[in-house]
């Protein structure tokens, strides 16, 4: 019996075939279909070798629980996402592990119209449900149907640009041999662009490296292609691309925080007077351009179902996360990979401006740390260590995720991660790059 260590707080993910193989992928498409009573649900998968049979083990449990189920094929999360909103589905799954390694996979589900599944909402309940089996001998009405929903998609992209306005940019594409690479060669047909691309192919032994370009170890793939190539910008996906990374023309890497800020201008000139979801880790520079731009910040705490959530209910134009998470109310609250590059080419043709130059004022006025992951073993006693130290003489402090302190001229964020047992840091401060250097090397001495 597979025990419940694959299902996380937002998802499952697991080593293959120790954690997750097809048998207990059948019974989770089973317990699936049966807690939500779905009738018609879309199912996808990434690029990983083991990503053809979980799907098809999780297809059939799905349809032996009596449900319609639209296999779309090898795609990004984001196509799930928009397959389920886009068909009226009851709901969806997305066979993925991300930036895991080449030997793990897992799934992530949605409910209508995109609603993300969490522990919070039953994904616990799913696997408990599929742990215990006992469902039964296959009920009658399910079935599996190819559905090509690409078409439709690559439409939807390109709603968020206006074609004839755009200029002739040369863009370094690094897919990182996931799935974004089928995707930017249909809009690239569309576009004015010239690509460059690199590790192009799907390919789920990755043989270049996971893809994960949060790490800074991998992104000198990119920035080499920009220097040599003498491309506007770069972008780096993550293996199923619901994130996306930017490179300035100079192969500089831009911190997520401020395409943060740049996106939420954006959004504001086509939606006036917008709340705009933003996470707590680092929070000024959205603020200040979020009030310039006669938009309302709204903060919530970190994770996709939470700020999915938020949006909902405050019917946010967009949200941004600085790990590259950034969510659309036109894409049913959902996160994308690729709307963020189009909206950023769309601003450079639009001013003429370099990359580096729309982010430059921003990174000036509010220098960040970076996120810095600490392996902690005791994290909650280097947050007390922490809070005793700083709290006493703070502004304000803040707890919708971890804890946040602020003083007149930086800030921090202190928070255990939701997903890897390991503490995170993220500071910053107003102009004072010396100050911001002083107070990061304070904590983490202080942490341990």
């Amino acid at each position: 019996m597979k025990t419940l260590s694959a299902f996380k707080a937002y998802d499952v993910r697991g080593r293959v075939p120790d954690e997750l193989d097809a048998d207990f992928a059948y019974s989770i498409g089973r317990a699936f279909v049966r807690l939500y009573k779905l009738k018609r649900a879309i199912i996808g998968r990434d690029i990983r070798p083991s990503g053809v049979s979980l799907s098809s083990s999780l297809a059939r449990g799905m349809a032996d629980e009596g449900a319609s189920v639209f296999d779309i094929g090898l795609c990004g999360t984001e196509e799930v996402y928009f397959a389920t909103f886009h068909e009226k589905m009851d709901g969806g799954v997305m066979v993925t592990a991300s930036h895991n390694p080449a030997d793990y996979n897992g799934m992530k589900f949605v409910r209508e119209e995109g609603r993300p599944v969490s522990a919070d909402t039953g994904l616990m309940e799913i696997g408990r449900m599929a742990q215990a089996g006992g469902f039964g001998p296959p009920r009658t009405g399910g079935n599996i149907t190819l559905l090509d929903t690409r078409k439709d998609y690559i439409a939807h992209l390109l709603g968020y640009v206006d074609i004839p306005k755009l200029k002739k940019l040369r863009i370094v594409a690094n897919s990182g041999n996931g799935c974004a690479g089928p995707v930017v060669d249909e809009l690239a047909e569309k576009l004015p662009f010239e690509f460059v691309r690199i590790n192009h192919e799907p390919d789920g032994t990755f043989p270049s490296g996971v893809p994960n370009p949060i790490l800074p170890e991998n992104r000198e793939a990119t920035r080499s292609a920009v220097q040599k190539s003498g491309a506007d910008f770069g972008v780096a996906w993550d293996g199923d691309f619901d994130r996306c990374f930017f490179f300035d023309e100079e192969g500089g890497f831009i911190e997520g925080y401020y395409l943060v800020g740049l996106l939420a201008a954006a959004m504001l000139k086509k939606y006036p007077g917008g709340k705009i979801i933003h996470d707590p880790r680092l929070l000024w520079n959205t603020e200040e351009i979020v009030r310039s731009a006669g938009g309302e910040t709204v903060k919530c705490k970190s994770g996709h179902a939470f700020i999915k959530e938020k949006m909902r209910q405050v019917d946010g134009v967009y949200g941004g996360e600085m790990s590259a998470h950034h969510y659309f109310r036109s894409f049913s609250y959902c996160d994308s990979g690729m709307i963020p590059w189009l909206l950023v080419a769309g601003l450079m043709s639009d001013t003429g401006q370099k990359l580096s130059k729309m982010v430059k004022a921003m990174q000036t006025r509010f220098p960040v740390s970076g996120e810095i992951n600490r392996r902690v073993v005791d994290q909650a006693a280097a947050i007390r260590r922490v809070r005793e130290k700083y709290e006493p003489s703070a502004l304000n402090v803040d707890e919708t995720d971890g804890i946040s302190l602020e003083f007149p001229k930086w800030r921090f964020n202190l928070r255990s991660s939701n997903t890897e047992p390991v503490i995170r840091l993220n500071v910053e401060s107003r102009g004072d790059e010396g100050l911001l250097r002083e107070k990061t090397a304070e904590l983490l001495e202080l942490i341990g």
